[in-house]
């Protein structure tokens, strides 16, 4: 998997490309633990070009989103492709994940939430 990345006011955005499973999910789990040791909590992940995922792949995301919360951070996701997103509504994901159409919706709720 590519895990391109790039920082947008206080959010670090990362952009994955190919598969989400176990692993390549290691390789986003220790990007991401990264980030949170370097007290980037706000994070959104663009998973427009994830063109599989399966179980190990979920399980990655629901540890990263943990691992955001402990550090008092916030994980969105956005830009699904209709397989993935199906795979989150069978696993009942999507009530647990903030998901947004485009990266840009998912980007102005952090200010929505920074304003308030």
């Amino acid at each position: 998997m590519e895990i391109v990345m790039k920082e947008v006011g206080a959010v670090v955005v990362l952009h994955l490309k190919g598969r989400l499973d176990l692993a390549s999910g290691a390789g986003l789990k220790d990007e991401i633990k990264a980030l949170l040791e370097k007290e980037k909590n706000l994070l959104h992940l663009n998973l427009a070009e994830v063109d599989f995922i399966n179980s190990s792949g979920l399980g990655v995301l629901v540890s990263v989103m943990k691992d955001a919360r402990l550090h008092k951070g916030r994980l969105t996701v956005s830009n699904l492709a209709a397989y993935v997103q199906e795979i989150f509504e069978i696993t009942q994901l999507s009530h647990i994940f903030e998901i947004f159409a485009t990266e840009a919706e998912a980007l102005d709720s952090y200010q929505s939430v920074n304003a308030d």
